[in-house]
């Protein structure tokens, strides 16, 4: 039996609670300092941005208005209203309460109150003071002239014959001509305002002996639904800039004009948390791009161009506005675990099918951890071009250790886009700048100037967080605790002009030194801007050797050198023992001194190196080094350094001189700043290493000439909801005679934890090689099909696929079974694994993976397919990886 029921037209203020109606309050939780940590417990301290708290108000007369505003005929409060000064382009939205505040200088005496879909409202005020308004709005739409039909049995849902596909598909054939980038040339203004608070704080916290002295930090706020929130600022940020766009050739130009933030966990590197808060929010999400990325994930657009394989979409409304009727349109995946979104669009009926609303969120059971829920709002407006250009985007999030309670982070990114100007190219020359520029005075604005400037009104909460800021700055308490968490999370300990560490070197165990004893330090910008000092010393219980490495920097461009951009000279010498093949002197990872191994650890070497290089970044992510490089290596444990006579001549020194050239170029790339190197975020652009040695004969007791050439290419691919794969393509050529240790060792892993681009299958000093080309896969599914199975999609598991493949040799010169004059290999003798040429079979392995297990571990099982007769050889192998992810 079927029911038919009328359907009046309700606009987008239905649209609006509708959606708000279904949401819990959105926030991002106080263990997301967890999350933080975990993520980018690599970046360290920053440097802190401060501005007067003194109101505008004192020095300029201020006009204010405050207040709420409803339906007139559901008295419900109405979200999302613009509220404006007439004739400016100040304007404040309503919140999901209907409260609104906007206060800004000048003698302003008329306020207007829009909202699609309904009468605006305009009234009088008084200038240079605070009026208090509630204000009720009309519809203005026409009746609805149709039906919906509803059934009691519920209807399959099909992209056939269905309206809702139809329109979502005119929307995707006219993208092209929507796009801002549709321009020749466009120029706006931007606004943006980045804010994290901690909340639901545990009484037990907050009243305790510990946070007494820092409840003035406090704010308490008031939900949708009436409920009281305490919050705890941690960030906030609001930057002014202007945009430039040049279509052909494609050229982007940002200027920031104004920018300030505080931070109080002065443990995390600003900088690198500024990109991170960035991309955590989506930086400028464009619904008309086919892929948003958000939290680090890849999420489909609602319009992408095959988004009906992977949304379900329902007419709602039809909506009359002045600019004519619009449609709206709601969708949500139909699968809820896939990285999707939920929500509604708004599109016009005119023809060009625009988008001029969309929200955007997702739902409780979509497989990226520690978010409890987000809210992505975009608004555009009517431009004098006839197109709808974007003028405001809100994202919200809020995360948490747990997903349903606990202690919270909620944070929010506002963007405000005004005074658009199409097709008004700047000279020429402009657009041969750099894409960001900073205005030499955009970190001194006051708070007049920002106040007068930015095109949003903070709350009274926002407004005092900077004051609160710089107060708390100056407390000793606060000042020992952030020592404490910046030495725990960012590994040193600081001591004005010189930083204590590595923390997590300072003990360590290994089969060659025993238990190893370190203790480092490094020079800070405070003790010289040009002059850095570096290095530590250690020694092992069992070889009682002492080891150390010393590093002296001139900066030319008064950067730390493990800031981006370098530019520095440097000299250091250094003495440690490594792994061969590994090559750990360079770095000190020690990444392969874990206590965990699989199999025997026999083969071991002390390496002395002198070393002078020059080291240059480029602002277009091409960086060159080129370096001298003394290098005295011994063999120890079961490697031996045997010539192939007769006698069987030992050889206890190598001694190499070598001129090392190095290339990369990452475009586009991202840089996370952290406190001991850089970390880079994941993009879609390749990138490209050329490493050349040439050793010189003779200088320095160098013993061999030669010539090593290294290539390595890495891209990420992104294939939406299959997830991504990481691709590495390697390729080398050794030329000239040279015994084993100058050769290509294949970087083996035995230990337990997982490498990407090692060979977790291979035996350390397994294969040596003078050619080789492999390449190496991981396919991460983001748990596309574990999330289709019962029972196992509660899990949020997600699937990985690895495969490497490596094919190389010896030529005849290079193979001490044919030539005279070269090493032996070492034999697979008293315990050892013995190491061999790579032969005309390519070594193969392959994996598989299951992740985010209790949200940070990942097991891979890995099969070796071949050369499985060599000694101490498993077909099969499990590894491990504790890495917490979104």
């Amino acid at each position: 039996m079927l029911r038919i029921r009328w359907v009046g037209a309700c606009g987008p203020a239905y649209y609006y609670r509708s959606i708000i109606d279904r949401l819990r309050p959105v926030s991002i939780p106080l263990k997301l300092a967890g999350c933080l940590c975990l993520c980018l417990f690599a970046l360290n301290t920053a440097a802190q941005q401060t501005d007067t708290i003194k109101d505008a108000a004192d020095t300029v007369k201020v006009t204010t208005i405050t207040g709420r505003v409803y339906d007139a005929a559901t008295g419900r409060p109405l979200v999302y209203v613009t509220v404006g000064f007439t004739g400016t382009i100040y304007a404040v939205s309503t919140d999901s309460l209907g409260r609104f505040r906007l206060s800004k200088p000048g003698a302003f005496t008329k306020v207007t109150f829009s909202q699609v879909g309904y009468q605006p409202v305009t009234k009088v005020i008084k200038p240079e003071q605070v009026n208090e308004l509630n204000i009720s709005m009309y519809g203005s739409q026409t009746q609805l002239k149709g039906v919906l039909i509803t059934s009691a049995r519920k209807q399959k849902y099909r992209n056939k014959d269905n309206p809702a596909v139809s329109l979502i598909q005119q929307i995707i054939n006219h993208k092209a001509e929507n796009q801002m980038e549709a321009a020749a040339y466009l120029q706006y203004n931007q606004y943006e305002r980045t804010g994290i608070s901690f909340f639901d704080l545990s009484p037990k916290f907050v009243n305790g002996k510990f946070f007494s002295k820092y409840r003035f930090m406090l704010d308490t706020v008031t939900d949708e639904n009436g409920n009281s929130k305490t919050l705890l600022p941690v960030i906030e940020g609001e930057k002014l800039s202007e945009i430039y766009y040049r279509k052909q050739p494609e050229k982007k130009i940002q200027v920031v004009t104004a920018q300030k933030q505080v931070n109080i966990i002065k443990f995390i590197d600003t900088a690198g948390l500024n990109v991170y808060v960035n991309r955590l929010y989506g930086d400028n999400p464009d619904i008309y791009q086919n892929n948003l990325f958000i939290i680090n994930k890849q999420f489909l657009s609602p319009i992408a161009d095959h988004s009906p394989n992977y949304y379900k979409f329902f007419i709602v409304d039809t909506i009359s506005t002045p600019a004519g009727k619009q449609i709206e349109v709601a969708f949500t995946p139909r699968v809820k675990g896939d990285q999707l979104f939920e929500g509604k669009l708004v599109v016009t009926l005119d023809g060009h099918y625009a988008v001029t609303a969309c929200e955007m969120n997702v739902n409780k059971d979509i497989n990226i951890n520690f978010m409890r829920s987000m809210r992505i709002r975009l608004d555009f407006a009517h431009q004098p071009n006839g197109r709808y250009y974007l003028t405001k985007s809100d994202v919200t999030a809020d995360f948490g250790i747990s997903k349903t309670k606990g202690w919270g982070a909620m944070g929010q990114r506002t963007v405000s886009y005004t005074n658009y100007k199409l097709d008004a190219p700047q000279p020429e020359m402009f657009y041969d700048g750099k894409p960001l520029q900073i205005a030499p005075h955009a970190n001194n604005a006051d708070t007049a100037y920002w106040a007068a400037h930015r095109t949003d009104t903070l709350t009274p909460q926002q407004k005092q967080v900077y004051g609160k800021m710089n107060r708390l700055a100056q407390m000793p308490s606060y000042k020992r605790t952030m020592w404490w968490a910046a030495t725990i999370i960012g590994g040193y300990a600081d001591a004005g002009q010189v930083q204590i560490g590595p923390v997590g070197r300072f003990f360590s165990f290994n089969s060659q030194e025993g238990i190893r004893l370190e203790g480092g330090a490094r020079t800070t910008p405070k003790f010289d801007s040009t002059f850095y000092l570096q290095g530590y010393a250690a020694i092992g219980t069992k070889d009682k050797k002492a080891k150390v490495d010393a590093v002296g920097y001139i900066s030319l461009n008064k950067t730390s050198p493990y800031r981006f951009p370098n530019d520095y000279f440097k000299v250091s010498y250094l003495y440690d023992v490594d792994v061969p093949g590994h090559t750990f002197s360079i770095t000190n990872r020690q990444a392969a001194f874990t206590s965990f191994q699989t199999g025997k650890t026999n083969y071991w070497l002390y390496s002395g190196i002198f070393e002078l290089q020059y080291v240059k970044d480029f602002e277009n992510h091409f960086s060159w080094n080129v370096a001298f490089k003394n290098w005295n290596q011994s063999p120890a444990a079961q490697l031996v350094y045997q010539m192939n006579d007769a006698a069987g001549t030992m050889v206890h020194n190598l001694t190499t001189s070598e001129i090392d050239v190095h290339l990369r170029y990452a475009p586009h790339e991202i840089i996370l700043q952290g406190t001991e190197q850089r970390h880079f975020a994941h993009g879609k652009y390749p990138i490209f290493d050329l490493q050349l040695n040439r050793g010189i004969k003779g200088f320095m007791n160098g013993s061999y000439s030669y010539t090593d050439i290294g290539l390595n290419l890495y891209k990420r691919f992104y294939f939406g909801q299959f997830g991504f794969a990481d691709v590495t393509a390697i390729g080398g050529y050794v030329q000239g005679k040279v015994p084993f240790p100058l050769l290509n060792i294949s970087p083996a892993n035995q230990s337990l934890a997982y490498e990407r681009d090692f060979y977790n299958g291979m035996n350390y000093l397994e294969f040596v090689s003078d050619h080789y080309a492999g390449i190496n896969f991981t396919q991460s599914f983001n748990g596309f099909f574990l999330n289709r199975i019962p029972l196992i999609k509660r899990l949020k598991w997600r699937e990985y696929l690895s495969a490497k493949i490596l094919y190389g040799g010896l030529r005849a010169e290079n193979d001490p079974t044919q030539t005279g004059g070269l090493y032996r290999l070492p034999p697979a003798t008293n315990g050892a694994y013995g190491t061999y040429a790579l032969g005309s079979t390519p070594y193969v392995e392959g994996g598989v993976g299951i992740g985010n297990i209790f949200k940070f571990l990942r097991v891979d099982v890995i099969r070796r397919f071949n050369y499985l007769d060599h000694p101490g050889v498993s077909r099969y192998g499990v590894k491990f990886s504790f890495h917490p992810d979104f």
